[in-house]
Formats: structure tokens, C-alpha cells, sequence
């Protein structure tokens, strides 16, 4: 029988309220991610008003790449968003918004499974946008780069895919496993 005051069982505690307390050390990362959205959201307006000052100018072409780019930073802004209110609150704290009228629907029942997931899909999202772009203007784009890029960023897009589908069947193969098992537990008649 071992003692709950031995200074081994102390050390323990102590131990292990430290590594607990380690969650913290990501708070700062979360920080930053914050701060760089903020230059990114510049970045936004600094192309949004460049298109305004050109669009008499262009054609059809580069206004919608011009548009496709504003699409893109709003999307990487959504990642960021992602990466920031579904890591923090899974991995550092709970963030207290049951309750909340503008709790966004992407946070219901969000563990680490689902928010890989979601995190996948909008890469693949993003690298889609990207791809849009070089077919749109794929004339320029074989001027700047080689056919083989363009085959590149396919193979990427492609593999972006993959990943999300990957790991959202991933995710649905280990859920169903922890539903079944649960299940077999509730359901299991209990010994005398």
C-alpha cells in the first residue's frame, strides 16, 4: 500500500501538475498567430485597393485573379481562425461560449480528430483557389514557369485532397470503434 504524503507520491503531483501547466507554453504561439493576422489583414486591404485603383483598366482576367486573391487571404484568414479558437481550446483551455449568441457553428463537439479534418480541408481549399488561378491565367503561367509546374501544383492539390479524405475516414473509422465500444459497455449485464 503506498502513502499519499511519501515524498515520491509529492514529487508526482508535483510532476504532473507541471506537465499539465505545459499546455500554457502554446498560449504565446496563438499570440502570435493573432498579431500576424492582423499584418495579413493589411495585406487585404493593400490588394483590395489596388484592384480599385486598376479596374478600369483591366480585363475580365485579372479582375477575377485580383478577386481569387482577395478570396485566397480571406480563406488562410479562416485557417488562421481555426488553428487559433480550435487549438487553444482544445489542447490549452476551454473557451467559455456554450452560451454565446455568435458561437460559430464550426465549434460544436470540435475535438483534435474533426479539427485536423477541417484544417485539411481548407488547405485543400486554399491549394484549389491557387489552381483556380493558374488555369485562369494559364497562358502567363506557362510563360512563367514550365508545364511540369503546373503539374506540380496539380499533384499538390491532388495530395491536399487525399490527405483531408484520408483523415476524415481516419477519423470516422475511430469514432465508430469508440461509439461500439461504449455501447458494448453500457450494454453489458452487470456480475453479482
Amino acid at each position: 500500500m503506498s502513502n499519499k504524503n511519501s515524498p515520491i507520491k509529492q514529487f508526482e503531483g508535483l510532476f504532473e501538475g507541471f506537465i499539465f501547466w505545459s499546455r500554457w507554453v502554446q498560449a504565446p504561439l496563438y499570440t502570435g498567430l493573432i498579431i500576424a493576422s492582423f499584418f495579413y489583414l493589411y495585406k487585404f486591404f493593400e490588394e483590395l485597393l489596388y484592384m480599385v485603383k486598376y479596374t478600369r483598366i483591366w480585363n475580365e482576367t485579372k479582375m477575377m485573379l485580383s478577386i481569387l486573391g482577395l478570396v485566397d487571404i480571406s480563406m488562410v484568414m479562416n485557417l488562421v481562425v481555426m488553428v487559433v479558437i480550435g487549438g487553444y481550446s482544445i489542447f490549452t483551455s476551454r473557451i467559455d461560449v456554450e452560451m454565446h449568441e455568435d458561437k460559430p457553428l464550426w465549434l460544436e463537439g470540435l475535438d483534435a480528430g474533426q479539427l485536423k479534418i477541417k484544417l485539411a480541408t481548407s488547405l485543400a481549399s486554399i491549394s484549389g483557389v491557387y489552381l483556380l488561378k493558374t488555369f485562369i491565367d494559364y497562358r502567363n503561367e506557362v510563360q512563367k514557369t514550365s508545364p511540369e509546374g503546373i503539374v506540380i501544383e496539380i499533384v499538390i492539390h491532388m495530395v491536399f485532397i487525399f490527405s483531408a479524405l484520408l483523415l476524415s475516414q481516419t477519423e470516422k473509422i475511430t469514432h465508430s470503434y469508440h461509439v461500439h465500444e461504449t455501447s458494448k459497455k453500457k450494454n453489458k449485464p452487470e456480475e453479482d
